[in-house]
């Protein structure tokens, strides 16, 4: 896997998901990055005010369009980052043999930071996935990125802000830096 293809997942792929796959295509520029929903409405654009707190953090809203989570779309990915449990779970019930490639974007932020600096994507993904079951769990709250849906511009770039840390340590894992 010389390019690693990441699905991020949210519920209507109008905030979240679609602010994490641009503010990390922006910083890791060999993967493949997309988005979907798991109720999704399929084809608006960007959210205006999303695409503003996009472009202040250095991403490009350019050609967005939200779509709904398919089997097809999880099967196609290397890694899965579902915002909330639930969307890591609704990714893994459409494509069980995502299981191992599948986490919150938290979770895997948690599990994969720390691998052997140098290490292919691929390896990254499948320690954390064996870390899964090794490290201490976690309250259900640490694995969650709050949905700014309805709750104004200042929640919405606390979120932008919070995503962008999370996709620098994306990046820096799956870019070989550990």
């Amino acid at each position: 896997m010389s390019a690693p293809r990441v699905l991020f997942v949210c519920t209507g792929n109008l905030y979240r998901s679609p602010l994490a796959e641009r503010l990390l295509a922006a910083r890791l520029r060999t993967a493949r990055v997309g988005s979907a929903g798991t109720h999704a409405v399929c084809g608006p654009g960007m959210d205006p005010e999303t695409r503003r707190v996009l472009a202040e953090r250095g991403g490009d809203g350019a050609g967005f369009a939200s779509r709904q989570l398919t089997p097809e779309l999880v099967a196609g990915a290397d890694l899965v980052l579902g915002m909330e449990r639930a969307h890591r779970e609704a990714a893994v019930r459409l494509h069980p043999g995502a299981l191992h490639r599948a986490f919150t974007l938290r979770e895997f932020v948690r599990l994969a930071t720390g691998t052997k600096p140098g290490a292919a994507p691929a390896t990254v993904i499948a320690e954390a996935a064996a870390h899964r079951g090794l490290a201490p769990p976690v309250p259900p709250a640490e694995d969650e990125i709050e949905d700014p849906y309805g709750a104004g511009a200042d929640v919405l770039r606390d979120c932008a802000e919070r995503l962008d840390a999370l996709a620098a340590q994306v990046a820096r894992v799956l870019d070989g830096r550990g």
